[in-house]
């Protein structure tokens, strides 16, 4: 499966385009749209290059969620878990009671987990509780 453009809207749209390196809420260094690998200060990028990383850092969450679930989704659960993935991490979903719950066939379960990644350095914040929110609901709209 392949996100599609209604999930790349998703993403974009809590992301938000930054075309100059900033640090994000958990402190890492980032552009675009949350790119995050090889950032440097002080850098700056066009809003072509953004969408190209993105797409770089979409693949990489796709490929993911293609060899670690092993149910059928929906084009609309497969979505949000992009962006899901694409937030917290390959490692951190490999590792998720989400991807447990989703693979037990749990369906309900898994996207009730959503709303547990609500947290960067301990802290509760605003825009993950949001996006965790759209994501669950994305997720349950099969």
């Amino acid at each position: 499966m392949n996100i599609s453009n209604n999930g790349k809207q998703l993403i974009k749209s809590f992301e938000s385009l930054q075309l100059s390196a900033y640090h994000c809420p958990a402190g890492i260094l980032t552009i675009g749209y949350g790119h995050t690998g090889n950032v440097k200060l002080g850098q700056t990028i066009s809003e072509r290059e953004a969408d190209c990383l993105l797409m770089q850092d979409l693949y990489q969450a796709e490929n993911s969620i293609n060899k670690l679930v092993k149910v059928p989704l929906s084009q609309n659960q497969y979505d949000a878990l992009v962006s899901f993935v694409f937030n917290v991490g390959t490692m951190a979903f490999n590792k998720s009671t989400l991807l447990c719950q989703l693979n037990n066939r749990d369906y309900v379960s898994a996207a009730n987990e959503f709303l547990r990644w609500n947290k960067a350095n301990g802290v509760v914040l605003a825009g993950l509780v949001k996006r965790r929110q759209a994501e669950k609901m994305l997720f349950e709209r099969v």
